[in-house]
């Protein structure tokens, strides 16, 4: 039985199975002009590390905004992102978020009951007041998406500091 002159492993076949390294010849030295396959680099680090699963934190981030608290409380109970404080406190502030736009829909519903009762003007800023929150909720989504994506950490005015004391940031 040949062993390895490099690791000094059990070797079967012209290379070792462990290092890669030529074996050596019945005869005596290692076979002429053979070389040991190539061994890769490691590759070099993003900006952003790469959690277990192969997704990188700004990314998770961003998908806890995706489908709002849904996809916020998916990612505080997946095993590799609920370790993460940075993707706990997206997670956490998107929860925190939409709960305030569905407490902002009803406030607008209510404020929208009591003015059908004044015929055109209280239609109009109905209207208005539904599309300003629509538009608003849609604009600060994306741009809470974008932004964590890129790799800031937005802190929203009144639910960022609660969401980074959930989150223990």
């Amino acid at each position: 039985m040949a062993f390895c002159a490099n690791c000094g492993a059990d070797v079967s076949g012209r290379f070792c199975q462990k290092c890669g390294a030529p074996a050596p010849e019945p005869g005596g030295g290692p076979t002429p002009g053979a070389m040991p396959p190539p061994i890769n680099p490691l590759p070099a680090p993003g900006p952003s590390v790469a959690t277990s699963a192969g997704m990188t934190d700004n990314m998770a981030g961003a998908l806890c905004y995706l489908f709002g608290f849904i996809t916020g409380i998916l990612f505080l109970v997946l095993a590799p992102y609920n370790q993460n404080r940075n993707v706990r406190f997206h997670a956490f502030q998107s929860i925190f978020l939409n709960v305030a736009w569905i407490v902002l829909w009803i406030v607008v519903g209510i404020v929208s009951a009591a003015f059908h009762y004044i015929p055109i003007l209280g239609a109009l800023i109905s209207g208005v007041l539904y599309l300003i929150v629509s538009l608003g909720g849609l604009i600060v989504w994306l741009y809470m998406m974008f932004k964590t994506y890129n790799g800031d950490r937005i802190a929203l005015p009144v639910i960022g500091p609660m969401a980074e004391k959930q989150a223990g940031v």
